[in-house]
């Protein structure tokens, strides 16, 4: 694989760039791609391509039982790729597609065998990024897209951070700037009467049941089954640094850190900033103030700790409603400590 190579894309030279058409050739001749979408950074393929997603896991070191999401530009492109589509599935389209809801159904055998693991269903959705739906449109293909990052490691939310776990082993970077909503999309289960969430992310419980006017269930797995879903088995988004999410008041968690620095660890601690102030540690990083701003800074937050300055990060725990539910979702599976 030739150096990879990182294709800017400034905001106002959107609607006619050369950048999409070199990244959507890339695709069509097999090649994989890192792209932005309003949750995190992609890594992109042809869903229909065996071979073309293989790169994908090998760029990734990403297991080959853990399935990926098609990526389409519109319902009608969706709806090539499923079949069996409940009732429900069209409200929802109409509410939040374009945008971070992933719909799991019975595949229509269009994707590889490898995107969906070999399963009978298959994972879509429609992001809501200009550079996503360009790239998409411009290609005219399903792309398998996971996080454009190494297996395990925190999602990238900038071009840098891609470029940071995967310069010389993928083709290109397109580069959109921080993507807007931090974390993956809400992948939900549509193959039985009433949906279940996979994974929660951008779109809230609360939304879905909004909109669709009855509760819904959040699915808690056995994670030897196979996964239906990504991000359901396989440890994610940890530093390289042990992670310590932490419960309690700013006296529990400026004890802890003390009891650790006295042991002689250096600890980062990342909070948000009404609690931050309150803190004494080694390294300190801001989340924001509100719980989007939390999602939206978490993995550059996590991603901005070095192993050369600090031996463990704590984190503050989230209240687990609204957007908290994804937040604490993706820290408990980093967390190596949690109490």
């Amino acid at each position: 694989m030739e150096k990879t190579k990182r294709l800017i894309i400034q905001d106002e030279q959107l609607s006619n760039d050369k950048a999409i058409q070199k990244a959507a050739e890339y695709l069509m001749t097999g090649e994989v791609v890192a792209f932005p979408t309003e949750t995190v950074y992609g890594l992109g393929a042809d869903a229909t391509n065996e071979q073309a997603v293989r790169k994908i896991f090998q760029a990734k070191k990403r297991p080959e039982d853990n399935p990926l999401i098609a990526h389409v530009a519109t319902k009608g492109q969706l709806e090539m790729l499923v079949k069996d589509i409940p009732s429900f599935v069209h409200q929802l389209i109409d509410a939040f597609s374009p945008g971070p809801l992933t719909y799991v159904l019975k595949s229509s055998d269009k994707c590889a065998r490898n995107v969906t693991a070999g399963l009978a269903t298959v994972a879509v959705r429609i992001p809501n990024h200009p550079v996503a739906l360009k790239l998409l449109k411009v290609c005219d293909l399903p792309i398998a897209a996971p996080s454009a990052n190494v297996s395990g490691r925190p999602s990238p939310t900038t071009a840098r951070h891609v470029l940071d776990d995967l310069a010389g082993s993928i083709a290109c970077v397109l580069d959109g700037g921080p993507t807007g909503i931090g974390v993956e999309s809400t992948v939900i289960d549509c193959t039985k009467e009433k949906p279940l969430i996979l994974r929660p992310g951008g779109i809230t419980k609360e939304k879905i049941e909004d909109v669709l006017g009855f509760a819904i269930e959040t699915v808690q797995r056995d994670k030897t089954e196979q996964a239906a879903s990504p991000g359901m088995k396989y440890k994610h988004y940890a530093p390289n640094i042990p992670l310590w999410l932490i419960a309690g008041t700013k006296e529990k968690i400026q004890s802890i850190i003390h009891q650790e620095r006295k042991k002689g660890k250096r600890v980062g601690v990342m909070a948000r900033e009404g609690l931050l102030f309150h803190l004494i540690a080694d390294q300190k990083v801001s989340l924001g103030q509100t719980i989007k701003e939390v999602a939206l800074n978490l993995y550059s937050a996590l991603r901005s700790f070095h192993e050369d300055d600090i031996d463990i990060i704590v984190c503050e725990s989230f209240p687990e409603d609204d957007l908290g539910h994804a937040i604490m979702n993706r820290l408990k599976k980093a967390a190596s400590v949690y109490k």
